[in-house]
């Protein structure tokens, strides 16, 4: 029986076009060829930072990110606020959370996300970001770590995310249920791979379809 779920960050709660048209921007390349290079490496099941390689070959990406910040100490950059929030995300929480569910937010993320993410007052028990714990997606070490904050067995968890690769996979791996959401380019594009439904408990489409099937996990 699933008595808890952890929620990956980006593209499953945070929509992240305006930090990736922001990207774009400050590397002064169109935004449709950048986003197009983003849903070719996603395709291909590779790391969001060979975007950068294949567009500016040779980049150092943290040095970069450190400019940006030295030229724009007030603006967004490559971060996110509660604007970027993607509308299902409160009222599905909260909804879990008022059913009996224990709501855990776990992803790949800098430290700073944990300070945008706790300023929004989600409905969640706990936030945690892989920067704050030391280790990243899909290490099992993560998985273990997110069972652990939980409280819970791993097979009570179900682990919520939009790639195959760095959620479904090594979440299911770890003893968890997974579900994949259909958001963002990881999350069309791996949901329309035939072998999507095997790894994955179920496929949905938004976050409102968790709370009734929850039962039938």
């Amino acid at each position: 029986m699933i008595k808890a779920l952890v929620f990956d960050v980006g593209e499953t709660l945070i929509d992240e076009t305006r930090i990736w048209s922001r990207w774009a921007d400050r590397l002064g390349v169109p935004r449709l060829t950048f986003m197009g290079v983003l849903g070719g490496v996603a395709a291909l099941e590779r790391s969001h930072r060979d975007v950068f390689a294949i567009l500016r070959p040779g980049l150092d990406v943290d040095a970069e990110a450190a400019a940006w910040k030295r030229d724009d100490p007030a603006g967004l950059r490559n971060h996110f606020d509660a604007d970027d929030l993607y509308p299902d995300v409160r009222p599905a929480l909260s909804a879990l959370r008022a059913a009996g569910y224990q709501v855990v937010i776990a992803g790949n993320q800098p430290v700073e996300a944990y300070d945008a993410l706790v300023a929004m007052d989600l409905p969640a028990d706990s936030i945690h970001t892989s920067d704050g714990w030391g280790v990243a997606k899909p290490a099992p070490s993560f998985f273990a770590k997110a069972a652990s904050v939980a409280g819970r067995e791993p097979a009570e968890i179900l682990y919520v995310g939009d790639r195959l690769d760095n959620d479904i996979r090594p979440a299911r791996a770890a003893g968890m249920r997974t579900a994949l959401l259909r958001r963002g380019p990881w999350g069309f594009l791996h949901a329309a791979d035939p072998a999507a439904a095997d790894q994955a408990d179920l496929v949905i489409d938004d976050l409102h379809a968790l709370l009734p099937a929850l039962p039938g996990l």
